[in-house]
């Protein structure tokens, strides 16, 4: 293995083992490489949505305040590096393939024992934790789970704090197809005597949570019952918003991430800081630079062009809730594209509320949804499908007129195939 493009192809070809919960297999090469995980100071994010930004948040306020941190985050949007990130800052292409040359031996020697094959997300899982233990050593690492959570491959961590963001219908056909299930999978995260911040809103969701807290004897902060945003402002440049807790009020804090939903994820990351005793001035400074693409990202201002990883229900309906507040006055025009294996139906009735036109495409995924079923599932008339996204990409920006915007939504992975070609373009 010399060349990071070997390196990348053989982390690729793990997708062929799918999706494999369970812990015995991270145990397993974990202990072989002495036990890495051991050595890490832990915030472990777990969540349906909001997990990357409340890890970007955190980041940012703890770099503020000096620390080194480690972030593991995916899917990646610019580059694959970027799910292992030291102070937002992607690994190297060497580093990746140093880390490749140690975990390959140990994961082949797996795969002649019972336990199987390390699936694609376990070994960057396993390469994560190794270098911020071993090749780079953190202050603080921020791993946000892949998948559920109880039998995730960040499972393994023995984090310091435990946050569980919201809980919403989304990868069902593993979780389970109630709100309750799904919740029970994500409070798996949570570990005995290690405090929970959690952004959890329906009840029962709720009540699943702080009853597996209540049973480790982890102490509970819950947002808008323990700790509190108010006073959402949306202004120019992001949002402004007040947060209290006990009687600590830090008024006029303001981000630049986009809509209602960030404001939460805001003050989930600020009750963190607080718990871990950071300055008023290095959370204000850090909310203020915190900065996640792929979510209401502008990637150009005028024409107006808006990105958006709004890839389950919940993510659609802050999507859309955002638009109506900031650009009633714009023409919309939507192009949209997503994995089969999503609650469709339920994203397009809340996509529906956008009063515009629609265009379904497609892109490089075996779980993609063909753009002709999309049109056809989204029930929107008129809504035209074309197989290759870049040729109706390119006349949209370029027809694109001053009272229009264009939104680019639906799933992480098509706006992570995009990107790239959008740089070049507004270049």
């Amino acid at each position: 293995m010399t060349t990071y493009d070997e390196a990348l192809e053989w982390i690729l070809s793990r997708l062929q083992f799918g999706i494999k919960p369970g812990l015995d297999r991270m145990k397993w090469i974990l202990e072989r490489l002495g036990s890495p995980e051991k050595d890490l100071k832990v915030i472990h994010v777990g969540g349906t949505n909001g997990k990357g930004s409340t890890v970007t948040f955190i980041r940012s306020i703890l770099n503020e305040a000096g620390y080194k941190v480690g972030t593991f985050t995916s899917p990646s949007i610019e580059t694959f590096n970027e799910r292992i990130s030291i102070n937002g800052v992607p690994i190297s292409d060497n580093e990746m393939v140093e880390l490749v040359r140690i975990i390959k031996p140990l994961t082949e020697e797996l795969e002649t024992t019972d336990l199987g094959s390390l699936t694609e997300f376990e070994v960057i899982t396993t390469m994560a934790i190794y270098y911020f233990a071993r090749i780079n050593p953190m202050d603080f690492c921020v791993f946000e789970v892949g998948l559920g959570g109880r039998l995730d491959s960040t499972n393994i961590l023995e984090p310091i704090l435990t946050i569980i963001t919201t809980i919403g219908f989304d990868h069902m056909n593993i979780l389970g197809d109630t709100i309750e299930k799904i919740a029970f999978e994500k409070a798996g995260i949570i570990k005995s005597g290690i405090p929970l911040i959690t952004g959890v809103e329906q009840n029962s969701a709720l009540s699943v949570i702080t009853e597996k807290a209540e049973k480790m004897k982890a102490d509970v902060k819950i947002l808008n019952k323990d700790f509190y945003e108010s006073n959402r402002l949306s202004v120019n440049t992001g949002e402004r918003f007040t947060f209290s807790v006990d009687e600590v009020t830090l008024k006029n804090l303001e981000i630049k991430m986009l809509g209602e939903h960030q404001v939460k994820n805001a003050a989930l990351a600020t009750m963190a800081a607080l718990l871990l005793n950071i300055q008023e001035q290095h959370i204000r400074n850090g909310l203020l630079k915190a900065f996640w693409p792929g979510r209401l990202e502008i990637v150009q201002e005028n024409p107006l062009i808006l990105i958006d990883g709004a890839h389950n229900p919940e993510g659609v309906e802050v999507l859309v809730k955002a638009v109506k507040e900031r650009y009633q006055d714009k023409k919309k025009k939507v192009l949209f594209a997503a994995l089969r294996d999503k609650d469709l139906t339920k994203m397009f009735k809340e996509l529906r509320k956008i009063k515009g036109e629609f265009y379904f495409t497609q892109f490089n995924s075996p779980r993609i949804e063909t753009a002709q079923n999309l049109a056809k599932i989204s029930l929107i008339e008129n809504g035209k499908a074309y197989e290759e996204w870049q040729p109706i990409l390119a006349d949209l920006m370029k027809s694109l007129g001053d009272d229009e915007m264009l939104i680019i939504c639906g799933s992480l992975y098509f706006l992570a195939e995009i990107k790239p070609y959008l740089k070049t373009y507004l270049e």
